[in-house]
């Protein structure tokens, strides 16, 4: 009956079916859009809606709690400039010790990665510590994002790693910058592993993209600068 108020049996299943309905549509959309960035296998007309976009069945406060538990932003899209083509922003970097103030790299200072190799950091022997990146997503979703590093002493290779940072949505107003902290790590200790490493580190996704890549270098020292 028009105007009739619908019951909370009738709210709630209504609800159900709209969680039902955008989960269905962004597994949809996010195997779609990675699969036409790799291979253009369907024309972009032919993609199905974008369930990150607000559209008005979507605008539901159930569907936007939904999403929020999922780690989606549900704001307004940040402003982005059309002709800046990257997807993946870093923004900084840091090293978190324990005890210690955060050594930051803000990539927005001019010249922020050149000086890393030819002025390496100290780490103490044994310490704890992680990394933590900054970044932005923009245009569309990131699928795979991951972080690769290769540590050599004097031209040797002494580490390769690897770590998956996850897939994100472009940010939005209420949600303007990424943080993801690393797994924690611990320096190597004792006196064949004091001395100087130089590293290669770079951010990639799922399409072989590389958004970000650097040399910088630390030394392991008995105790810190």
């Amino acid at each position: 009956m028009d105007g009739q108020i619908p019951s909370p049996r009738e709210l709630l299943e209504e609800n159900e079916h709209n969680e039902r309905l955008i989960y269905r549509r962004s597994l949809l959309y996010f195997a779609l859009s990675s699969a036409v960035r790799r291979k253009g296998v369907l024309p972009y007309h032919d993609m199905p809606p974008n369930p990150l976009t607000p559209t008005p069945d979507q605008n539901d406060e159930s569907l936007n709690r939904w999403k929020a538990s999922l780690g989606l932003s549900t704001g307004k899209p940040l402003s982005v400039d059309p002709n800046d083509k990257r997807r993946c922003v870093i923004t900084s970097l840091a090293l978190e010790v324990p005890g210690r103030q955060d050594f930051v790299i803000d990539l927005s200072a001019p010249g922020a990665l050149e000086g890393l190799k030819s002025k390496p950091f100290t780490i103490k022997e044994g310490a704890k510590f992680r990394m933590k990146a900054n970044f932005r997503v923009q245009h569309e979703v990131l699928s795979g994002l991951k972080y690769l590093q290769v540590v050599k002493r004097k031209g040797i290779r002494v580490s390769k790693d690897q770590e998956m940072l996850g897939s994100y949505a472009p940010n939005t107003e209420d949600k303007r910058v990424y943080e993801k902290k690393f797994v924690e790590d611990e320096a190597p200790s004792g006196m064949m592993a004091r001395g100087h490493y130089d590293a290669v580190s770079k951010f990639m996704d799922d399409d072989e993209h590389t958004h970000l890549q650097f040399d910088w270098s630390f030394d392991i020292k008995k105790d810190w600068d």
